[in-house]
């Protein structure tokens, strides 16, 4: 196979497949925007979380205090650039709202897992488009852990907002893609297979705190179709092969907050 033409970190794949046209300003056309306090939040529970299960796979003492401690420092990093107007939350809410989420995801979610491995590094994954056009899946798995049990190997997935959990339940909507992607990887750096449900566990960052979790079924179907279907990976391919990165004006993420290309766009949905 040909030397990539483009290399992809795996965890921005999903996005590929919610906004084609936003995903190129940003991973092709190196667009830039400022993220709100809230996003900054969840980088840093998943920093915190990060901290607190590598430990545990490490044989290490961190506790959860210990784990709120990597929180508020990855939040208060004067390398950490946000927008506050971008959001309708304080630094002091924001810490409330981590610690209390981090706290519980620590005592209570963590222990129930049995990770194997926390943002596991990846080996580079090549898929040929045509035309001499080949691109590289790299990266780690960021903000997932591989979690054993008894139906065997899985992916579970840290995903954090305002509408993470609904009803209870971990919204799951919408990560098909990147779980897939996730679980090809590990079964492309590892040669196992992966046998057990997607979990997503959802940490709510708005209103109530609240932690809950979801499934994915067969994930990785999602990405490489069946005899009957075309795969994401097929019309990802046609994509990069043609340079038609197509726009989709009902994304979530379709705001001058999320897309840095919003304010030039003549799709955007307003």
């Amino acid at each position: 196979m040909s030397e990539p033409s483009l290399k992809v970190r795996a965890s921005s794949w999903a996005g590929l497949f919610d906004c084609a046209y936003r995903w190129e300003g940003i991973h092709i056309l190196n667009m830039r925007n400022t993220v709100g306090l809230r996003a900054a939040l969840g980088t840093a529970i998943h920093a915190g979380s990060a901290v607190f299960d590598q430990a545990k796979l490490s044989g290490e003492t961190v506790t959860a205090n210990d784990a709120a401690g990597v929180l508020v420092d990855k939040l208060r990093d004067p390398e950490n650039e946000f927008d506050p107007m971008k959001d309708d939350i304080t630094m002091q809410e924001a810490e409330n709202v981590g610690i209390t989420l981090l706290t519980k995801y620590c005592n209570e979610f963590s222990p129930q897992h049995d990770f194997i491995a926390v943002e596991m590094e990846t080996k580079p994954m090549d898929i040929d488009c045509g035309n001499r056009m080949v691109i590289r899946l790299t990266g780690t798995m960021d903000r997932a852990r591989i979690n054993k049990s008894s139906n065997g190997i899985g992916i579970s997935d840290l995903k954090s907002g305002a509408s993470s959990v609904q009803k209870g339940v971990a919204v799951t909507k919408g990560h098909g893609a990147q779980i897939g992607t996730y679980e090809l990887l590990y079964e492309h750096t590892t040669g196992e297979q992966i046998t057990a449900d997607a979990e997503i566990i959802g940490l709510k960052t708005k209103g109530k705190p609240e932690i809950a979790t979801g499934t994915i079924s067969n994930a990785k179907r999602i990405m490489v179709g069946d005899q009957d279907n075309p795969g994401l990976i097929e019309f990802a391919a046609d994509m990069f092969r043609t340079g038609r990165f197509y726009p989709n004006p009902k994304s979530m993420l379709c705001g001058e907050k999320y897309c840095p290309r919003y304010k030039s766009c003549t799709f955007k949905g307003d």
